[in-house]
């Protein structure tokens, strides 16, 4: 039988299998090449080669040589996660460290084992250049807190070991071995020292390292001409695609222009906000894209307010999920406010309607000159809420997003005393609405007036459902084998009232008997989605100083006798948009 000559070896397959292991074995090698400098950089130089040494050369090289070299090593295992993440500054840093520490591995003791190793490495990480095609700063690596607990665990045993030397050296012997024994054990203390300072700026800098910044997508269409067309031919759109139209987000739009995801930036995290909209046939591709094109930027990439119907692609993709709380959408066919079960619906409504209230809705077209009497009525509203105006997962009261949309508006002797603007969706599957604000002198239960009119208007103009948006954190479990974020978020949900209306705003929804579906936060791994979630939390309050800005609700008061007819309402902007 004849041997396979070595062209007969399909080549192309073996490159590219060895491609695939390339990252990984890269990152194995170089942490190993900086452990072995951590040790080598903690335990004394041979005898023999250590005299040599300082008979040849100043011991002052050695000091230096043996400094610089633990702080390569930890340099190595630094970047070995890069290296892992495919970065080609990571290869650089590892590739440059490795050949650094070879030379002084000679200065430090006559370490020629080590150099050969660290050459090793070197030959190997050039030899798989062509495996490292993320061009991303170091600044930009995503560290995991698993491969900082690994590089801690590393000095830490490197630290152990250099004790361990030198506090059980013999000290007894001839006065040159003294010295030396001396001398290897200062040595030591200061590449201690060393590693300790430099892993301290290494987490010093990744509090403050320039976040993962994308190019700026979408910059071709600035007054989102290209947005409105998909929002207006969409087949597949949720209302919230409409938070397109904020201007606080960018695009990534699909390569026959008929799709876009959306999604902001904050840190090293890119959101998208909502599944992908346009053609349905798309969705997928657009959602590899974006985290290929996260994943280039060394970015952590997550999609937010996520439903059921695209769980089988976000397991394709490898993402991990998690639930953050339940939607409700009212089926409106059917919608009445007759019958027992509406009596105090039906009430509210009623009693509004006899103290004047009305209900209208303005086309986009009329807005503009509507706007004074919305801005008086949004700063009235807005002055009894804690914290400002909202973004991302909600709109603000910007008047160039407010003229995109229909508004409904309820007056009271001819002004306006509550308005909502609305979403509507190309194929009048469903619509919601973002704002709703009313004055202080509006009429009691002025927001089950307007929600029943609204869901009667859209009844009447054929959509098929209305979305009351998600009650946070609501429908998760806290079995003892469910996961740690759902029964954290159970425990919040059941606990929180001081802060959160939680239960209050899945109460208030239920009064319309609407349909409950589960919302889905998704990232590249379970660690990442408590970064994602409170990033969320950060874009939509505005940073820090918004999300603190939110105060502990009042607590309620007792009900006086006879009991009201309606319970208390939430702040209304809890009932459709909260985040």
């Amino acid at each position: 039988m004849r041997l396979p000559l070595m062209r007969d070896l399909p080549w192309p397959a073996i490159r590219a299998a060895v491609m695939s292991v390339a990252p990984q074995l890269s990152a194995v090698a170089t942490m190993a090449g900086g452990v072995m400098l951590l040790v080598s950089g903690a335990t004394p130089a041979p005898q023999a080669r250590f005299v040599w040494l300082v008979t040849h050369f100043p011991p002052e090289l050695a000091n230096l040589s043996h400094f610089v070299s633990s702080l390569l090593g930890l340099v190595m295992i630094l970047v070995a996660w890069g290296l892992k993440e495919r970065l080609d500054a990571a290869w650089v840093a590892s590739t440059v460290a490795a050949i650094t520490a070879a030379a002084l591995a000679i200065f430090k003791g006559l370490n020629w084992e080590e150099s050969l190793v660290l050459v090793a490495i070197a030959a190997l990480l050039y030899a798989l250049r062509s495996a490292f095609t993320r061009h991303a700063a170091l600044s930009k690596m995503d560290v995991t807190p698993g491969w900082m607990l690994s590089a801690f665990c590393a000095v830490v045993g490197a630290i152990t070991v250099g004790v361990w030397t030198t506090s059980n050296l013999d000290f007894t012997d001839e006065a040159w071995l003294e010295l030396m024994a001396n001398s290897d054990a200062s040595r030591s203390l200061r590449a201690t020292l060393g590693l300790g300072v430099l892993f301290l700026l290494f987490g010093i800098w990744r509090l403050f390292a320039t976040p993962a910044t994308p190019r700026v997508m979408g910059e071709d269409d600035p007054d989102f001409t290209r947005v409105r067309h998909i929002l207006a031919t969409a087949e597949d759109a949720s209302p919230e695609a409409n938070l397109a139209l904020l201007g606080d987000k960018r695009f990534l739009f699909s390569e026959s222009g008929e799709s876009f995801l959306m999604f902001g930036v904050r840190g090293r995290s890119w959101i998208a906000m909502g599944p992908p909209v346009g053609k349905r046939a798309e969705r997928l591709e657009l959602m590899w894209r974006f985290r290929e094109l996260a994943d280039a930027h060394a970015a952590r990439p997550g999609l937010y307010n996520i439903g059921p119907d695209y769980l089988a692609d976000l397991v394709e993709m490898g993402f991990s999920i998690q639930k953050i709380g339940e939607f409700a959408a009212v089926p409106l066919p059917d919608f009445s406010i007759s019958g027992r079960r509406r009596e105090v619906l039906r009430r509210n409504w009623r009693k509004a309607k006899e103290n004047g209230a009305a209900f209208e809705v303005v086309p986009p077209e009329k807005v503009a000159a509507i706007m004074a009497e919305l801005r008086r009525v949004s700063d009235s509203w807005i002055a009894g809420q804690p914290g400002g105006e909202k973004s991302f997962s909600l709109g603000g009261f910007l008047p160039a997003y407010l003229e995109e949309f229909p508004h409904a508006v309820v007056r009271q002797d001819g002004r306006i005393v509550a308005f909502a603007n609305l979403w509507p969706t190309a194929e009048k599957t469903t619509f919601s609405m973002d704002l709703m604000r009313y004055a202080e002198d509006a009429p009691k239960n002025v927001m089950d007036f307007l929600f029943v009119e609204l869901l009667l208007w859209g009844q009447a103009e054929g959509y098929a459902a209305f979305e009351f948006g998600v009650a946070p954190l609501a429908g998760l479990t806290d079995r003892p084998l469910a996961p740690m974020m759902s029964r954290l978020g159970r425990y919040v949900f059941d606990k929180g009232e001081e802060f959160y209306n939680f239960q209050g705003v899945r109460r208030y929804k239920d009064k319309y008997d609407p349909i409950w579906q589960p919302r889905y936060i998704a990232g590249p791994h379970k660690w990442s989605l408590p970064l994602l979630m409170a990033d969320v939390g950060l874009l939509s309050s505005g940073g820090i100083a918004g999300l603190t800005g939110r105060k502990p609700k009042e607590p309620p008061q007792p009900p006086a006798l006879p009991a009201p007819e309606t319970p208390v309402a939430p702040d209304p902007e809890d009932l459709v948009g909260a985040p």
